[in-house]
């Protein structure tokens, strides 16, 4: 049973790490997610470009939305993310797509792309589908 957008947006906002990210859920259907992370001075490291692991958190957030929307948790199995460009002040925006689902697993792509909708960063997830449903 495929999720509605208002009911994946209400499991997700009890998500307290993106919460202190600055990250908003914008939309989110079946296979599908978009989100933002205004970025603050937290988010900087110490050569003054967004830590790689704030972009890592803004598209693993995405990506748990997008794999999760089935209604059935899905967990990450494999992840891997590739930085193309240093963002340093603005927003970053999040967009994941499923390229491939079968019972068991299923294939995501996230694109991080920053104001100018330059790419900063690639990251593609595997995620294990279990049998369990989305609590809440």
């Amino acid at each position: 049973m495929n999720l509605s957008e208002a009911e994946l947006k209400r499991i997700f906002k009890s998500d307290k790490y993106a919460e202190l990210s600055n990250i908003e859920l914008l939309t989110a259907a079946t296979g599908h997610a978009t989100a933002k992370m205004t970025l603050h001075a937290h988010h900087l490291n110490a050569l003054k470009t967004v830590q790689g692991g704030a972009i890592f958190t803004l598209a693993d957030f995405t990506f748990a939305v997008a794999c999760n929307s089935h209604g059935t948790m899905a967990v990450a199995l494999d992840v891997s993310i590739v930085f193309m460009k240093a963002a340093t002040t603005g927003t970053l925006w999040a967009e994941a797509r499923e390229v491939s689902k079968n019972f068991k697993v299923g294939l995501y792509n996230v694109d991080v792309r920053d104001d100018a909708s330059d790419l900063v960063a690639q990251f593609q997830g595997v995620a294990y589908r279990k049998k369990d449903k989305l609590p809440g």
